[in-house]
C-alpha cells in the first residue's frame, strides 16, 4: 500500500498485471489466472482481493465489474482499462500495457525520490544550521554575552529541536491520515489541472493513455464512438474527458476524426497531424500508437524538467536562508560592538 493512499502502489500493481497478462496470453482462463496470481501474491490483502474478484466473476460479473468492487484497493485507471480491454477483445494487450505502465510509473517514482534526496538534505541542513545560527545571533547582545553559557545554549537548542520534531511528526501523521481517507482529492485535482509544472505532466500522461486506448480499440474493430468514449475515460481527467467527448457527435453524424477533433483544445498539433495521416493511410491504430509513445516520452521529459526546476528552487531557498542568517548574525554582532 502507498503511504498516502490505501490503494495498491505502482510497485504492487506492476507484478500483479504482469502475472495476469502472462497467464491470459498463455491461454489460461481468467478465473484460473486470478487463482495462480493469488498464490504468488506477497500480500494477504492482494490475495483476498483476487479471491473476491474470482467469486464475483463466477457469479456472473465481468472482470471490470469485479475490479470496480475493489475500488478501495485498485486504481480507477486499472478498472477503466480492463473495461476497454473486455469491450474490444484485446484484454491480453491491455493487461500487458497495464504492466508496462505501472512498471514505468514505479521506476519514474523511484527516480523522482532519488532526485529529491540531495535537495532534501540541503533543506535539512539549512534548518538545523539555520536555527542554530539564528539562535546564536539572537544572544549577541552585551548583557547576554557576559552570562553566555555554551552548555546552556546547546541544551536549549536540543529542547527546541525535540519540540520541532514532535510537531513535524504530528503534522505528518495528520496529513497521511487525511490523505488515506481521500480528503485531499478535491485539493489535488485543481493542482493537477492548473499548477505548473504539474499540469503539463498530467495532461501528457492523459493523452498518452487516451491514444494507446484508441490504438488498441480501433485495431480491435470497435465502433469509433465507443473507442472515443472508453479511451477518454482513460485520461483520468474530467476536463480532458469532456473535451475529447465533443468528438463523439461529429463521428456519429458521419464526420472524419480530423473534423471530430478539430474543436478539441486538448489535442496537440502533432496528434492532429498523425490522426490525419492515419485516416489517409488506413493505418489509424498504428498512427495512434506512435502518438501515444510520443506523448509518453514528452511526459517523462516534463517530469525531468519539473525536477530540475524544483532543484533550482531549493537552491535559491537555501541561499536565501543562508543570506538571512549571515545578515542577522552580523547585525547582532555590530549592534553589540556599538554598545561597547
Amino acid at each position: 500500500m502507498g503511504l498516502f493512499s490505501s490503494r495498491l502502489s505502482p510497485g504492487q500493481m506492476a507484478p500483479l498485471c504482469r502475472q495476469l497478462a502472462t497467464s491470459y496470453n498463455a491461454g489460461i482462463p481468467i478465473l484460473r489466472g486470478l487463482e495462480l496470481t493469488a498464490q504468488h501474491a506477497a500480500s494477504r490483502k492482494i490475495k483476498g482481493m483476487l479471491g473476491r474478484m474470482r467469486n464475483a466473476i463466477r457469479n456472473g460479473a465481468t472482470l471490470q465489474e469485479a475490479a470496480r468492487a475493489e475500488s478501495e484497493l485498485v486504481p480507477d485507471f486499472f478498472v477503466e482499462v480492463l473495461g476497454a480491454g473486455e469491450a474490444g477483445g484485446r484484454l491480453d494487450e491491455m493487461l500487458r500495457d497495464l504492466a508496462d505502465y505501472y512498471e514505468n510509473l514505479h521506476a519514474m517514482r523511484r527516480s523522482v525520490l532519488v532526485s529529491m534526496v540531495y535537495p532534501g538534505l540541503q533543506l535539512t541542513a539549512a534548518w538545523f544550521l539555520g536555527t542554530f545560527a539564528l539562535g546564536l545571533a539572537g544572544r549577541f547582545s552585551l548583557s547576554d554575552t557576559r552570562n553566555f553559557s555554551v552548555g546552556d545554549y546547546f541544551t536549549q537548542y536540543a529542547a527546541f529541536q525535540a519540540r520541532s520534531m514532535i510537531v513535524f511528526a504530528l503534522l505528518f501523521a495528520v496529513v497521511v491520515a487525511l490523505s488515506r481517507l481521500g480528503l485531499f482529492n478535491h485539493l489535488i485535482a485543481p493542482i493537477k489541472e492548473y499548477v505548473w509544472p504539474i499540469r503539463p505532466i498530467t495532461r501528457r500522461f492523459g493523452l498518452a493513455r487516451f491514444f494507446r486506448g484508441m490504438s488498441l480499440l480501433v485495431g480491435a474493430g470497435l465502433d469509433m464512438r465507443q473507442c472515443i468514449q472508453r479511451s477518454a475515460k482513460l485520461t483520468m481527467n474530467p476536463r480532458m474527458e469532456r473535451d475529447l467527448m465533443r468528438a463523439v457527435p461529429v463521428v456519429a453524424n458521419g464526420g472524419t476524426l480530423v473534423e471530430a477533433f478539430s474543436k478539441c483544445t486538448t489535442l496537440s498539433r502533432i496528434a492532429r497531424e498523425m490522426i490525419a495521416v492515419g485516416e489517409v493511410s488506413g493505418d489509424l491504430d498504428g498512427s495512434m500508437r506512435k502518438v501515444a509513445e510520443w506523448h509518453f516520452e514528452e511526459a517523462r521529459a516534463a517530469v525531468r524538467t519539473a525536477l530540475t526546476v524544483m532543484g533550482i528552487l531549493v537552491l535559491l531557498l537555501v541561499g536565501g536562508i543562508i543570506g538571512y542568517i549571515v545578515i542577522s548574525f552580523y547585525s547582532g554582532y555590530f549592534n553589540m560592538l556599538d554598545t561597547i
